[in-house]
């Protein structure tokens, strides 16, 4: 094999906005051939965005992405290409192209469809069961998509990897926070073990509830990475793959192809720039360009400012105050010091009056009862109503600020502090709400969150003295009881042999399974977690069965 410039595109797609895809696609193939690339290579579905979903079977869009496919083709000439897309019309898959100098060489479809946590490809695409080898540039080349790279059962599949001396894989993996490097790990596994350069591109950006962190590597035949691309940003990654790959060796050039390693962020950073990413796009890609925020002074309504602003720039996040009579005067203060740090505009609407209203209203039908959950959760309805009526008129995007913890167990209100549009930490435990607040200070330099909201404790103050704990476990117990229930699916005995207290743990598993019928009401938010409690682990509703 001569030597070759392999370039990774790792590009951001928009789902169905393929006219915008194609042009990115254009312009990355541009830019690869100024810099004398010999092979580019792009994310699964670059075309049409991933996860297409029932749009893969709309004749129309089927059409569209053959167009599109077709002008790729058509730029082509001087460089060879691996571009994903969705392959119809009779049947639908999940297709890699493989291009040369204007011409189609041949199409790839993945074999092993993902059918996991947030993903359902075999409810849209068939799979595939050809395993070719691609004669592209002077290059043996096998390629894959997603999790066929790791098929050994596929009785083709073993014999082409064996043949290529490349393995090209594009790939739209889901960031998960705990993944670490374990994905790199096996890749490098993957080379090594086959002797064979691995050029794995993944998807970077975020759809919907699914976040792609993009670094993407290129790895020798050793298994030593010689090349990776940025993190949770586009990038395009280039690296020189030497005459003598054949032996199980690459090269990568020193000048002007310096060896790329970029630092992998460590988990904490990662979440946060995940939650940023995943924030900015949902906004961006639905089309608004401001956002609206209940601001308490609480820690979770501080965070999601923040991960806003880091994602939108000040000017287009609103925060809204909106103080009740149980309302502590530090919770205020925190809010217009939060506001000012991060350089956006606070509005203060007082609840009181509504709230008065409200009490006088019901007071015939609520004479002779105590205060309870009805009188907290009208303050919580008030300013989600608020809010609505900020997004009503001015075309702002609601962001909410529920946590996992809260929504994991109901300690929150449906169409109160649940109402929004978005939930950037839907997903975030709040022990972690608290890690991401220190983080991004720290980043800072200063404080951006004031020390007094990691410090205070947590309260939705809807009564006088109100705390969390007065409904919760310490969120320290909780958070880890709720992974061993929820993410590991644990029963509440093996949890108790953990070392958690039955009565707690029995506490928590109720507050779980009884609050379903809000989950399944809950907005949209960033997943960074491999199961969707949400959908993924779906209770039946009416449900009488208790562990």
């Amino acid at each position: 094999m001569r030597r070759t410039r392999i370039g990774i595109a790792q590009i951001n797609p928009t789902v169905g906005d393929l006219r915008a895809n194609t042009d990115k696609i254009l312009h990355s193939m541009a830019k690869a051939k100024q810099r004398s690339v010999d092979l580019l290579t792009f994310p699964e579905l670059a075309i049409t965005g991933y996860p297409p979903e029932v749009l893969s079977s709309k004749p129309q869009f089927l059409k569209q992405t053959q167009e599109s496919l077709r002008q790729i083709i058509e730029q082509s000439w001087g460089i060879a290409v691996v571009v994903g897309f969705v392959d119809g019309p009779d049947d639908s898959y999940d297709a890699a192209a493989v291009i040369e100098d204007t011409r189609l060489v041949g199409v790839y479809h993945k074999i092993s469809l993902a059918n996991y946590g947030e993903l359902r490809e075999d409810r849209y695409f068939r799979s595939g069961s050809e395993c070719p080898i691609f004669h592209i540039r002077d290059i043996d080349m096998s390629v894959t998509i997603g999790g066929d790279i790791w098929l050994q059962e596929e009785p083709a599949m073993p014999q082409a990897h064996a043949k290529a001396e490349v393995l090209v894989n594009i790939a739209a993996t889901p960031y998960h926070a705990a993944d670490g490097y374990s994905t790199e790990r096996k890749l490098a596994d993957r080379a090594a073990n086959g002797t064979v350069i691995v050029a794995y591109n993944n998807l970077v950006g975020g759809q919907d509830e699914l976040v792609f962190e993009g670094g993407s590597l290129v790895i020798d035949a050793e298994g030593a990475i010689v090349a990776r691309g940025k993190h949770f940003e586009e990038d395009l990654v280039i690296a020189q793959l030497g005459s003598e790959a054949l032996t199980g060796h690459t090269t990568p050039t020193t000048s002007p192809l310096p060896t790329r390693l970029m630092e992998k962020p460590h988990r904490i950073a990662g979440v946060y720039e995940a939650l940023v990413l995943g924030t900015k796009d949902y906004v961006r890609k639905n089309g608004f360009n401001k956002v609206v925020i209940g601001l308490s002074g609480g820690i979770d309504s501080s965070l999601v400012a923040t991960v806003a602003v880091d994602a939108l720039g000040a000017r287009n996040v609103v925060g809204v105050s909106m103080p009740s009579r149980y309302s502590s005067p530090a919770s205020k203060s925190d809010a217009e010091m939060l506001a000012e740090n991060l350089g956006i505009k606070l509005k203060v609407i007082p609840i009181e009056k509504a709230f008065s209203s409200y009490l006088e209203m019901l007071a015939d039908s609520f004479m002779n009862t105590e205060p309870n959950a009805a009188e907290e959760n009208i303050q919580a309805r008030i300013r989600g109503n608020i809010l609505f009526a900020l997004s009503n008129k001015f075309g702002w995007l609601v962001l909410a600020c529920s946590n996992r913890s809260e929504t994991a167990t109901g300690y929150t209100t449906l169409y109160g502090d649940m109402a929004g549009g978005f939930i950037p930490l839907k997903d975030v435990p709040k022990t972690m709400v608290y890690q991401l607040a220190t983080h991004r200070n720290v980043q800072a330099g200063k404080e951006v969150i004031p020390s007094s909201v990691l410090s205070r404790e947590p309260s939705a103050e809807l009564r006088p003295a109100h705390k969390d704990t007065d409904t919760l476990p310490p969120y320290e117990l909780l958070d880890p009881i709720l992974r061993a229930y929820v993410e590991d699916h644990l029963p509440i005995d093996d949890i108790v042999a953990m070392g958690f207290h039955r009565e707690v743990v029995t506490q928590v598993a109720h507050l779980v399974d009884s609050s379903e019928y809000k989950r399944r009401q809950a907005a949209p938010g960033i997943r960074i977690t491999p199961g969707d409690y949400c959908q993924g682990r779906r209770l039946p509703i009416t449900n009488r069965f208790r562990e």
